[in-house]
C-alpha cells in the first residue's frame, strides 16, 4: 500500500469556557485530511485490526450509536481520519489517567477540511495528546509500528506537570459538584472558587481563611506543644536541643525511649521513634538537623500513628499508620527484599498521586531503622525474620468512624489553639476509640496544609470525602460562589448596552465591572482602554475580588475565538443576528451558522436567571426555547408578533409606545418612571437606537434593580468626556488577538 501522507494541522484553538460545543474548556482542532479524504477507514487494510490491537479499549467508546462497541461499528462501516483521531485522542488521556468521553468531529464547506475538538482541562496536556495521537493514528493507516506505552508515559508525564495535585483536584470536584465555578490563578495549585466578591481561594488544603500567624505557629513545633500544653492537650514532654551530645543529656532527663525530630519539618522527614542507645540518639540527632533548623527530643509515646484531619472545627477524616516491614528469605538483601515487597506495591510511588511513597534504602532514616536492628541495605536477613524498615509516614488506614469523641474534641481544640481553620493532627494512641489522657497519649504534631491523599485513598477501609468538607467549610449551605454576570452578544451596540447597564448597577449600589469593545471599566473608571471583547478581559473581572456585578460583552468572534471567560451567567443577552459576512474566518457563512454561535450565550444562562432577546429579528427570539430560565423581550414595535405571543403568555417584556419605554407584566403595561418621552434622550445620545436602549433596561430589569430607579438612572446618564456613548463606528475584523495568533503558529 502507497504510504498516505499526514493529516495537515491547520490550526489549533484552545476554547477557555463555555462554548459553541460544550459547557467545558476544549482544545479545537482544525484538520486538512488530504488525499485521505478518499480513504475512510474501511477502505484501508488492516487498518482497524492495527487500531484496537493498539487500543483495545476502543470497545468501550459508544460514539454517536449510543451503546458499547459503537465507534467500533462506525470503524467498520466507514468513518474518516477526523472522527477516528478523536476517539485515539480521547482513549490516550483515558489510558494515562485523565478520564475523557466528549468529542465531537465536523466537516467545515471546505471539502476535505474538518473541526475536531475534545475535552481538555489543560491546553498543554490536550496539545501533547493531540501530537501523540496523530502520530498513532498515521502509524495504523501507513502500518508502521508504534509504542503506544511510550506515548501514554508522555501523556501522562504533561499531566503529571500541568495538572492539579490530588488534593487540590478533589476540592474543586466538590466545588463543581455544588456547580461553584473555578479559576486556576497560576500554574500550580492556587485556585479560586466562585467569581467576583463571592471567591474564595484554595493553595492545595490552604485557603484563604488560613491565618498565617497559624501556619508559622504550627511550623515551630515547640512553640505549638507549649500553647496546647497551657491549654490541657496533651503533648509529650520535649526539649530543644543544639548537639548530638545535648540530645543524649536530654533524652537521660527525659526518660528513655525518646523521640528524636526536626522542629519544623514534615512529612515525618527526619523522625526517628523509640530511641533507647546513646549511639541511636546521637545518631538520630545528625538526621533530624539536615531536615529542619532545630531538633527536639520528646518523650516517645507508646501506641499507632494516628493523622486526623480538622476542617472548620470538626474532625472529617482519621487514618492509622502501621510500621513497614519485610520478612527475610535467607537469599535476598534487605535493599532486594523491600524492591520486591513493598515498592511493588501500586500504592506507592514518588508522584504525589501515590497513597504510599516508594521506599528508598538510601534514606537516612531507613538506614538508621536498619541499623539499629544490626543490619544495613545489603545484609541478607535470615529465612522469616521480620525487618522493621520504616516507623513513620504510613498514615493509610482508615479509622474515622473509631474516633472517640474526647479525641475528637482534643484535635479541634488543638486546631484552634494554633490558629488553623484546616490541620493535620498527629497523634500516638494504643487505641483512638478512648480518651488520650486514660492511656497515656498525646497529640505531636499539628500541620498547616495538610496532605488529603492518605484519606481519598485508604489503603484499607473507606475513602472519606474530604473535599466536599473544605468546599462546605468555604462556602454556605445553597451558596454557590456566583455574582450577578451579564453576557452580551451580538453587534448592535453592545458596548453601549454594557455601559448603560454597568451605569444603573452602579447607581443600584453595587460595585460593578464592565469589559466591552469600549476598553475595561470597574464602576466609572476605564483601567484599560484596549478592546476587552476576550476572554482575558472578562476573566480579570471575574478575580477582582471587589465586583459585586460583571457584565461581559462577547461577540460572535469572540465566542469562536476564545469561548466565553465564565460558564454560566445569570442574564444572557441577544441583540442581532447581524454580521455573518465578518466570520468566515470561522467557517460562519449562513444564518443557521450563526444560530449555533449566538445560541451558546442563551445556553449558558442559569435557571433563575434570564435571556433578554430582541423580539423583532425573529431569528435571535427563536433561541427563547433554548433558555433554562426566563425570558425577556424587547421590541421597538409592540405589534412584533414574538413578542405579542410572549406576553399573552404571562412573559416579561419591554416596549416602547406612544414614545415612551413601558414594562410589561403580567399582560399589563406599566410605563417606566423617571424616563420621560424619549426625544430629550434621543438629543442627548442620538446615535444610540431606541432598540439598544430598550436592551439595556430589559437587562437591568431581569438584575432586579428597581424600574424607578433605572428610569431615573438613564434620565441621568451622560457620555464621560472623550468617551461618547456611541463612538465612531468600526468594521469587525478577522481575529488578530493574541490567542489566536498563538493558534496559528
Amino acid at each position: 500500500m502507497h504510504p498516505k501522507n499526514d493529516i495537515r494541522i491547520l490550526r489549533v484553538n484552545y476554547l477557555h469556557g463555555s462554548n459553541i460545543w460544550t459547557y467545558r474548556e476544549v482544545l479545537e482542532v482544525w484538520l486538512e485530511l488530504g488525499e485521505l479524504e478518499q480513504f475512510p477507514s474501511h477502505t484501508l487494510p488492516g487498518f482497524n485490526q492495527r487500531l484496537t490491537t493498539w487500543l483495545p479499549a476502543l470497545i468501550e467508546h459508544t460514539c454517536g450509536v449510543g451503546e458499547r462497541g459503537g465507534f467500533l461499528q462506525r470503524l467498520e462501516g466507514g468513518t474518516w481520519m477526523g472522527h477516528v483521531l478523536e476517539h485515539v485522542i480521547i482513549e490516550l488521556l483515558n489510558l494515562a489517567g485523565m478520564p475523557t468521553t466528549f468529542g465531537q468531529t465536523r466537516e467545515t464547506t471546505t471539502s476535505g477540511t474538518y473541526r475536531m475538538v475534545f475535552r481538555a482541562q489543560d491546553e498543554a496536556t490536550a496539545r501533547v495528546a493531540l501530537a501523540e495521537g496523530l502520530a498513532l493514528l498515521m502509524a495504523a493507516i501507513n502500518d508502521r509500528p508504534f509504542d503506544v506505552p511510550a506515548a501514554v508515559a508522555r501523556v501522562r508525564t504533561q499531566i503529571d506537570e500541568s495538572f492539579l495535585g490530588p488534593s487540590t483536584d478533589c476540592i474543586v470536584s466538590a466545588a463543581a459538584d455544588r456547580k461553584i465555578p473555578h479559576i486556576r490563578l497560576n500554574g500550580g495549585n492556587l485556585v479560586q472558587l466562585g467569581y467576583g466578591c463571592r471567591q474564595r481561594r484554595i493553595w492545595t488544603a490552604e485557603t484563604d481563611r488560613t491565618s498565617a500567624i497559624g501556619e508559622s505557629i504550627a511550623a515551630d513545633k515547640d512553640l505549638t506543644k507549649s500553647l496546647l500544653a497551657s491549654c490541657g492537650v496533651p503533648v509529650p514532654e520535649g526539649e530543644l536541643v543544639d548537639s548530638a551530645a545535648a540530645a543524649w543529656e536530654a533524652a537521660v532527663e527525659i526518660g528513655l525511649p525518646v523521640v528524636v525530630k526536626p522542629s519544623d519539618g514534615n512529612h515525618a522527614r527526619g523522625v526517628t521513634l523509640d530511641l533507647r542507645e546513646q549511639a541511636d540518639v546521637e545518631a538520630a540527632f545528625t538526621l533530624a538537623e539536615r531536615e529542619g533548623s532545630g531538633v527536639i527530643v520528646e518523650r516517645y509515646i507508646e501506641g499507632a500513628e494516628h493523622r486526623l484531619l480538622v476542617v472548620g472545627g470538626k474532625v472529617v477524616a482519621a487514618t492509622r499508620g502501621e510500621p513497614v516491614h519485610v520478612t527475610g528469605d535467607g537469599v535476598s538483601t534487605v535493599a532486594a527484599l523491600i524492591d520486591s515487597q513493598m515498592n511493588t506495591d501500586p500504592r506507592r510511588g514518588w508522584e504525589h498521586q501515590f497513597p504510599l511513597t516508594t521506599i528508598d534504602v538510601a534514606d537516612g532514616a531507613v538506614q538508621l531503622e536498619l541499623r539499629r536492628q544490626g543490619l544495613a541495605p545489603e545484609s541478607v536477613p535470615e529465612a522469616g525474620r521480620k525487618v522493621t524498615v520504616q516507623r513513620t509516614g504510613n498514615m493509610s488506614i482508615d479509622c474515622t468512624e473509631d474516633v472517640h469523641p474526647e479525641v475528637a474534641h482534643a484535635v479541634a481544640l488543638a486546631a484552634r489553639v494554633v490558629g488553623l481553620d484546616i490541620a493535620g493532627i498527629d497523634l500516638v494512641a494504643r487505641d483512638v476509640r478512648q480518651p488520650l489522657q486514660a492511656q497515656g497519649g498525646a497529640i505531636v504534631e499539628v500541620n498547616a496544609g495538610p496532605g488529603l491523599l492518605m484519606h481519598l485513598k485508604p489503603t484499607q477501609g473507606q475513602p472519606r470525602p474530604v473535599g466536599r468538607a473544605i468546599c462546605d467549610h468555604l462556602f454556605a449551605e445553597g451558596d454557590n460562589g456566583r455574582i450577578p454576570l451579564v453576557g452580551l452578544c451580538g453587534s448592535r451596540h453592545n458596548a453601549a448596552i454594557g455601559r448603560l447597564v454597568a451605569w444603573l448597577c452602579h447607581l443600584d449600589g453595587r460595585r460593578t465591572g464592565l469589559a466591552c469593545k469600549d476598553g475595561l471599566f470597574l464602576d466609572r473608571r476605564r483601567v484599560d482602554a484596549a478592546d476587552g471583547t476576550h476572554w482575558q478581559a472578562g476573566e480579570r473581572l471575574l478575580i477582582n475580588s471587589t465586583v459585586q456585578v460583571a457584565v461581559i460583552q462577547n461577540p460572535p468572534a469572540a465566542i469562536l475565538r476564545d469561548g466565553l471567560p465564565y460558564d454560566r451567567c445569570q442574564v444572557g443577552v441577544v441583540t442581532d443576528f447581524d454580521g455573518i459576512e465578518q466570520l468566515a474566518y470561522f467557517d460562519v457563512h449562513t444564518t443557521e451558522h450563526m444560530h449555533k454561535v449566538l445560541r451558546t450565550q442563551v445556553d449558558v444562562v442559569l435557571p433563575e436567571g434570564a435571556a433578554v432577546l430582541n423580539a423583532e429579528v425573529p431569528e435571535v427570539a427563536a433561541l427563547a426555547p433554548l433558555c433554562d430560565g426566563e425570558v425577556i423581550f424587547y421590541a421597538c414595535d409592540p405589534a412584533a408578533p414574538a413578542l405579542v405571543a410572549h406576553c399573552a403568555g404571562g412573559g416579561r417584556a419591554v416596549v416602547l409606545r406612544h414614545g415612551r419605554v413601558a414594562l410589561v407584566a403580567d399582560g399589563q403595561d406599566v410605563p417606566l418612571s423617571g424616563l420621560g418621552p424619549l426625544e430629550a434622550w434621543r438629543m442627548r445620545h442620538g446615535a444610540l437606537p431606541d432598540e439598544a436602549l430598550l436592551a439595556a433596561v430589559a437587562t437591568a430589569w431581569a438584575l432586579g434593580v428597581a424600574p424607578q430607579l433605572i428610569g431615573a438612572g438613564l434620565q441621568a446618564f451622560e457620555d464621560e468626556p472623550g468617551l461618547p456613548l456611541v463612538p465612531a463606528a468600526t468594521v469587525p475584523t478577522a481575529p488578530t488577538s493574541p490567542a489566536t495568533t498563538a493558534a496559528l503558529a
